[in-house]
């Protein structure tokens, strides 16, 4: 027999593989020989909605995976379309006009419950009903083939949900609610070759982008949204908003709540079972907190209220400011009326001189200090009563037996006994043996002694020979346990009449918890894109149109300075092009050049600036793309029965037809896997077909012999990966020029790779053999051979843009209360002020500057942690332990010296204040004069060694210390 817990596991690991399982419970009757048992189902777990029966009553923090949505795919007149119905949720949405590449990149980053297909797919363009086997459907074919499916017919919408309520055992009238977002305006979804291709799905050998946007300790539901933004970039409006809000995180000076992150599908699924137990409450009201807060606080408040749209489009669901902000107070303030928060101890364990310890905390730790006391006063007040009652018990029957065996001495074998707390039996039992007196003479204990009876367990069975217990204290165990039951019962009431009242709010709930996600994810990519030095683009909405000429306006991209996304710029060990783009660049350069990184490099600077995010350049201007779309090499498919040249010809096939004048198509080395010349051609006629649809976009390639063809081409440059000569050896650049360059160093590379001397010297003699026309040819033709040394890097001749930063300025905004924390908190504040700003108005007037710094302390609350303005700024602190004895320290990183700091046995809840300075050499000077004086202040240091170390006091060159504005 499984106990709870166990079958919870069990059933977890069951559904995190992909199993449904049905619960059958068993009828508690009579026990009769032979009888039948009567069981019934009381329920169901599925893969994303996992099995939470009792959570209410336990100490247990389910660990609830993402919802795994039934999905249904189909085919309408504007293409794919994907129906994603949540069980667990009860909502549905639908996404059409997919290409088959995008939605095959869907159903790769969707774990799916269940794959339903619908009939329309067995047609394709072909006019037959073997799907698959004439191109188009061919991707997608083999993507489901190897799942299990099942066809279904009529609406695809209907009949998808009627599915799910058959697959699920949902009642015909249970409801489900569309959260479908208009993808008007959108930007098609990610290839599934351009999202492995950049790293937005994590592909073995590719550079990872999700790894590089946020920073290594952000995990979880915030990076899930950064993932599903970059694979389906949102409208320029939204992208818009959340870049607005990035600028605005990247200068807030107040500290920011921790962003308590809550899956949605939990919430639902606990309140709607009525299963949240006060752990759970516990966090559903510091998410309501955390969204109070940024309402409260003046920088914070326009950070809320540009999320709300990002988060409409992440949920569905359309909820007004207003709106979001009373309700979240009103379920706040009723959650904290009913639930023992963390901090609070008003219920004590009941103790007692004779009983074990360990008896009462097992008894009565499960379900006190869940809910307030004001509301079991009266369970209370009788198990308080029971327990004395136990006690007395106990004192009386058992004491005198004790202190009769403690008066008996014997050297071996003499009397022995004691009470102890029998856990299996959740009894106390006196224990003993050899106690009974030889002659019964009416001694002290005598009379307890002939009251004992032997313990039995709850079935009346006797529990070994040496437990012992007597009437009364069985009595007052069964009065204490019901008191404690009833305690218990009343407690389990009232948690489940929270969940009741809070599902009027499930939409607010779901809503503030998505915002949180989206504003911690934010709050993680803008302090690790301060941190590798990269920059907001201007996001360029585009006003081309199918009757609007490439080139009649000025539409482009420009990136300045750009950077492969995978290497640190903060660490100097990147490569910087800057790419000015209007029309289609045709692009050579040798192997080990950069082509393939510059490509990955303009695709994802590409994708960050359309999603509003921040990118590896120093400055861009990047337009609305309506797609963005990278083809880099391609591999044989032998299930599909396709080579490497049949694959990327499908893939290319799929590129052109989703093209646009608003597209950015970018193409590695074309056509390399069939035989030159045809390839040469196909590659050209390629390159003629992007170039009439006037798209933007890069074209790589190692077919020189595409540059004799009479290509018909009106917008199309040529570029190159640039090369120098370093003691007559060609040496690659990275850079990219203007022109064209036919020098491949094949020979350098494979030398580089271990092939063998005798082989390359070979090659060496059949190239000039059997290409020493051409080699001479390309010598002398200078108008049709660039040579790649010697080129003027980045001397294009195309219109460059002007890039601008947007600086936002902000007030901070600051507010307390009169507890004692925060009493000792402004007193510090004040002396800190007081003795900085006089040392520092002192060390100025030295040196005759008229631009003074002023210290401004922030406070960092226990919940709280330090904004992305303090990286790479000089900090000076003062952590307020809960000792009331303060720590002063300096850091250029204070964020991981916060959480240094919290880390240690007895601070995890620490605040901190602390200003920032102008250079690590003034932050240590007033680091030590605040140690040596604020003792002088009445304060009282943990570390007032520290200001009589010599590596401490150092004088402060003023010349080196930058003026603060």
């Amino acid at each position: 027999m499984l106990s709870l817990q166990n079958l919870r596991q069990t059933l977890d690991d069951l559904t995190r593989n992909g199993y449904s399982v049905c619960i059958v419970e068993e009828v508690q009757g009579p026990t009769q020989a032979r009888s039948r048992k009567g069981r019934f189902i009381s329920g169901h777990a599925h893969p994303g909605s996992p099995y939470v029966f009792g959570l209410v009553g336990v100490d247990h923090d389910l660990d609830f995976p993402e919802p795994m949505p039934v999905v249904g795919i189909s085919r309408s007149a504007r293409g794919y379309c994907i129906n994603l119905v949540l069980e667990t949720m009860k909502t549905y949405s639908s996404e059409d006009g997919l290409t088959e590449e995008a939605l095959v990149t869907k159903l790769r980053t969707c774990r799916y419950h269940h794959l339903f297909l619908h009939a329309s797919l067995r047609n394709n363009s072909s006019g037959t009903c073997r799907w698959g086997e004439f191109g188009e459907g061919g991707l997608l074919w083999g993507e489901c083939s190897g799942r299990q499916f099942e066809w279904f017919e009529g609406n695809p919408v209907n009949e998808l949900l009627l599915k799910v309520k058959e697959l699920y055992g949902l009642d015909d009238d249970v409801a489900f609610r569309n959260v479908t977002v208009s993808s008007e305006n959108r930007p098609q979804p990610l290839t599934l070759g351009t999202a492995t291709q950049i790293g937005a799905i994590p592909t073995e050998g590719i550079p990872c982008l999700l790894k590089v946007l946020l920073p290594s300790n952000c995990t979880g539901l915030p990076v899930l949204y950064i993932r599903d933004l970059l694979l389906n970039p949102p409208a320029y409006e939204i992208a818009s908003k959340i870049q607005a809000t990035c600028k605005l995180m990247s200068n807030v000076t107040c500290s920011i709540p921790e962003f308590t992150c809550v899956s949605s599908a939990k919430l639902v699924k606990l309140l709607e079972q009525r299963e949240a137990n006060h752990i759970e409450f516990c966090r559903i009201k510091n998410l309501l907190d955390d969204i109070l807060h940024m309402y409260k606080n003046s920088e914070l408040n326009e950070i809320l209220k540009l999320l709300m749209d990002p988060t409409w489009v992440a949920t569905g669901l359309k909820i007004d400011f207003e709106t979001l902000v009373t309700e979240c107070e009103w379920a706040s303030g009723r959650i904290g009326e009913t639930i023992s928060l963390d901090g609070e101890s008003d219920q004590k364990i009941s103790s007692s001189s004779v009983i074990p310890s360990d008896f009462f905390e097992d008894m009565e730790s499960s379900w006190k200090g869940r809910v307030k006391r004001i509301h079991i006063e009266e369970e209370l007040a009788q198990l308080q009563s029971a327990a004395e009652a136990l006690s007395s018990a106990v004192t009386e029957d058992f004491l005198p037996i004790i202190s009769r065996i403690k008066a008996t001495t014997a050297p071996f074998g003499g009397p022995k006994g004691e009470i102890l707390y029998a856990r299996e039996h959740e009894a106390v039992w006196f224990k003993g043996k050899r106690f009974a007196p030889s002659v019964w003479a009416g001694t002290p204990g005598e009379e307890q002694i002939k009251q004992l009876k032997p313990a039995a367990d709850s079935r009346g069975r006797k529990v070994g020979e040496e437990w012992f217990t007597t009437m009364k204290v069985e009595d007052a165990l069964m009065r204490y346990h019901e008191a404690g039951a009833k305690a218990k019962v009343k407690v389990l009431e009232l948690l489940r009449g929270l969940s009741f009242e809070m599902q009027s709010k499930i939409n607010v709930l779901v809503f503030a918890s998505m915002l949180l996600v989206i504003a911690k994810a934010l709050f993680a990519h803008v302090s690790e894109g301060r941190r590798r030095k990269w920059v907001f683009p201007t996001l360029a909405k585009s006003r081309r149109s199918k009757d609007v000429k490439p080139l009649d306006e000025a539409y482009g991209m420009e990136i300045i300075g750009l950077s492969p996304y995978w290497f640190d710029v903060a660490e100097g060990s990147a490569v910087h092009n800057t790419v000015a783009m209007q029309s289609l660049f045709l692009l050579t350069g040798p192997n080990g050049g950069g082509k393939s990184s510059l490509l990955r490099s303009i695709c994802a600077a590409a994708l960050l600036g359309i999603c509003g995010f921040m990118v590896p350049a120093e400055s861009a201007l990047i337009p609305q793309y309506d797609s963005i779309m990278l083809h880099m090499k391609s591999y044989d498919s032998p299930a599909d029965g396709k080579s490497s040249f049949q694959v990327e010809m499908s893939e290319i096939r799929s590129i052109i037809s989703a093209t646009t004048k608003r597209s950015l198509v970018l193409i590695d080395e074309i056509c390399r896997g069939t035989e030159t010349a045809k390839g040469t051609c196909i590659a050209g006629s390629i390159i003629e077909t992007l170039d009439k649809i006037g798209c933007l976009g890069v074209v790589s390639t190692h077919l020189h012999g595409i540059f004799t063809l009479p290509l018909n081409t009106k917008n199309t440059v040529y570029k190159a990966m640039g090369t120098v000569s370093v003691d007559g050896k060609t040496k690659p650049t990275l850079k990219l020029i203007d022109g064209i360059c036919r020098e491949s160093l094949a020979f350098e590379t494979a030398k580089k790779e271990g092939i063998s001397e005798s082989i390359i010297q070979r090659a060496e003699s059949l190239y000039l053999s059997a290409y020493v026309k051409e080699v001479v040819s390309a010598k002398n033709d200078s108008e049709l051979v660039d040579v790649c040394t010697n080129m003027s890097i980045n001397g294009s001749d195309e219109s460059h843009f002007q890039s601008r930063r947007i600086r936002e300025g902000v007030a901070h905004n600051w507010t307390g209360s009169t507890n004692q924390t925060e009493f000792l908190q402004k007193e510090v504040e004040s002396a800190v002020t007081v003795i900085c700003q006089k040392k520092l108005i002192e060390l100025y007037k030295k040196k005759n500057m008229s631009e003074l710094a002023e210290v401004h302390c922030v406070l960092i609350g226990a919940r709280e942690r330090p904004p992305p303005s303090t990286i790479g700024a000089s900090s000076v602190y003062v952590m307020l332990r809960p000792d009331k004895k303060l720590y002063v320290g300096e850091t250029d990183d204070l964020e991981g010296r916060v959480s240094a700091h919290r880390s240690k046995e007895g601070l995890q809840n620490v605040s901190f204040l602390y200003f920032v300075v102008p250079g690590k050499s003034l932050a240590c000077q007033l680091e030590t004069l605040l140690i040596n004086q604020l003792p002088n202040q009445g304060f009282r240091l943990a570390n007032v060694a520290d200001g009589k170390h010599r590596n401490f006091g150092t004088s402060v060159s003023i010349e080196s210390v930058p003026v603060c504005s």
